[in-house]
């Protein structure tokens, strides 16, 4: 009898009791890619092999090459771990957004959300938030339950006003592992040494210039109102 087509992740998940390899895990990640359809940019493939070997990961690719998709793939890992992982972004309605997308790929029951204005299944193994909130929970519990951590935008890291929420996660959460995702990030080699010395794990950058998904525009004289 020929196995059904995994759909979504949660359909991978382990049993009960199933206990897997990491290396069995990305076997299951990339099985639901390949039913997808889903061939890996080179950029995308070397970032999920890094995640699975342990490593934090430094994602610095342009908008449209697939970053989210790697962000699934650690969220996998953790939830077939039994751990818990956390998605941040800058804005509350990112933040909504992403809770959605998630819900779909691992079943609502899996996955939360808490932005200062709305709390869902908080307790949930995979909780999406702003940054703030992330920052909010690593200076008030020391210890915090917080195994894997995806931040999104990664930019604002140097944000005069806001990047302290960014930047007290990698302080406050020594034993997190963490993939730093921005399209628009620059040189990170001191950012890359303070991590591996705060966290002892080593830190893989994974960047790439090429725009797998094409940026078409196109210019036009006529007036909007006449369209």
């Amino acid at each position: 009898m020929t196995a059904p087509t995994p759909t979504t992740l949660e359909s991978l998940l382990p049993q009960s009791g199933e206990k897997l390899s990491a290396d069995e895990l990305l076997s299951r990640f990339l099985t639901y890619c390949s039913a997808r359809g889903l061939e890996l940019y080179p950029a995308q493939e070397e970032a999920i092999l890094e995640l699975f070997a342990g490593k934090h990961v430094i994602l610095g690719t342009p908008t449209g090459s697939g970053k989210s998709l790697v962000a699934e793939a650690l969220h996998f890992k953790g939830l077939c771990e039994g751990k818990v992982s956390f998605y941040t972004c800058p804005i509350k309605a990112l933040a909504n957004e992403k809770f959605f997308a998630l819900c779909e790929t691992f079943g609502a029951e899996n996955v939360g959300m808490m932005t200062g204005d709305a709390s869902v299944n908080r307790e949930a193994p995979i909780v999406c938030c702003t940054a703030e909130i992330l920052s909010n929970l690593a200076l008030r519990e020391e210890g915090a339950e917080v195994d894997y951590v995806v931040m999104d935008e990664f930019h604002y890291y140097a944000d005069k006003e806001r990047g302290v929420a960014w930047q007290v996660p990698l302080i406050s959460l020594p034993q997190t592992q963490f993939l730093l995702m921005s399209a628009t990030l620059g040189p990170t080699d001191s950012l890359q040494e303070h991590l591996e010395k705060l966290t002892r794990r080593e830190v893989a950058v994974v960047s790439g210039l090429t725009r797998p998904v094409p940026l078409d525009f196109e210019y036009r004289e006529t007036p909007l109102h006449v369209e």
